[in-house]
C-alpha cells in the first residue's frame, strides 16, 4: 500500500461509519488541520476501491470544511467486505486513556487544548465531604489501590503554573515520588494547624 495524494472530490464519506464527532471537537480537528496540515500525509485517509472512507471519515469532512482540495490516501485493496466493516469498527474504537499526570509534566497544557485535547478539570465547588472520616471507604479504597498509583488535579493560580509545572518536571526526572513528597508536606503542615 502506497499513499497517494488525490483531489478530495474524489473521496466519498463512509454513511455506515457509526462514529462521529461533532461540534467544538470537530471545530478542533478542522482548526489542527489547517495549523498542522502535514499530520495528513504522516496519518492518510484510508479508503477502499471506491473510494470510500475505511478509516478517517471525520477527518475527510475537516479536511472539506478546511477547505482542502488534495487530500493523502492510502487504498485498502486487498481487505474483503468484512475486513472493511472490521476495520471501520476498530479503527474508531478508543482503545486506552490518556495519562493526565504525565501530560501534564510533560507538555504545555495551552498547546494541548490548542492541539485539541479536553483536559478535564475539577469544579471550585466540588464536594470532598465524602472522603472525611469514611471508614469504609477508606477499606475499600485500601484494597483496590494496592499498588497502583491515581493521579489527583492540584489547582494553581495561573500565574504560579510555570513554577509548579518545572518543579514537578525538575523531580519527576530524577524519579521521585512527587505525589508521596506532596503528601509528606501537606501532613507536616496540617500537624502544625
Amino acid at each position: 500500500m502506497k499513499i497517494e495524494k488525490i483531489n478530495i472530490e474524489k473521496v466519498f464519506v463512509n454513511e455506515n461509519n457509526p462514529r462521529f464527532i461533532k461540534d467544538s471537537k470537530f471545530e478542533k480537528l478542522v482548526n489542527s488541520i489547517k495549523a498542522f496540515p502535514k499530520m495528513l500525509e504522516i496519518r492518510p485517509i484510508v479508503v477502499n476501491d471506491d473510494f470510500v472512507v475505511l478509516g478517517g471519515n471525520m477527518r475527510l469532512k475537516a479536511c472539506e470544511e478546511a477547505g482542502l482540495k488534495e487530500i493523502f490516501i492510502i487504498k485498502a485493496s486487498d481487505l474483503t467486505p468484512d475486513e472493511q466493516a472490521e476495520f471501520i469498527i476498530k479503527d474508531n474504537v478508543s482503545f486506552g486513556e490518556w495519562d493526565f499526570d504525565s501530560l501534564a509534566n510533560t507538555f504545555d497544557d495551552i498547546k494541548l487544548v490548542e492541539w485539541g485535547l479536553d483536559i478535564p478539570s475539577i469544579s471550585a465547588a466540588a464536594d470532598y465531604s465524602v472522603l472525611e472520616d469514611n471508614k469504609e471507604l477508606e477499606e475499600q479504597m485500601a484494597s483496590l489501590t494496592d499498588g497502583v498509583k491515581k493521579a489527583i488535579q492540584i489547582e494553581f493560580e495561573a500565574n504560579h503554573y510555570p513554577q509548579a509545572f518545572e518543579l514537578v518536571k525538575f523531580w519527576r526526572e530524577r524519579q521521585a515520588y512527587v505525589g508521596g513528597m506532596i503528601m509528606e508536606y501537606l501532613k507536616a503542615e496540617k500537624e502544625k494547624l
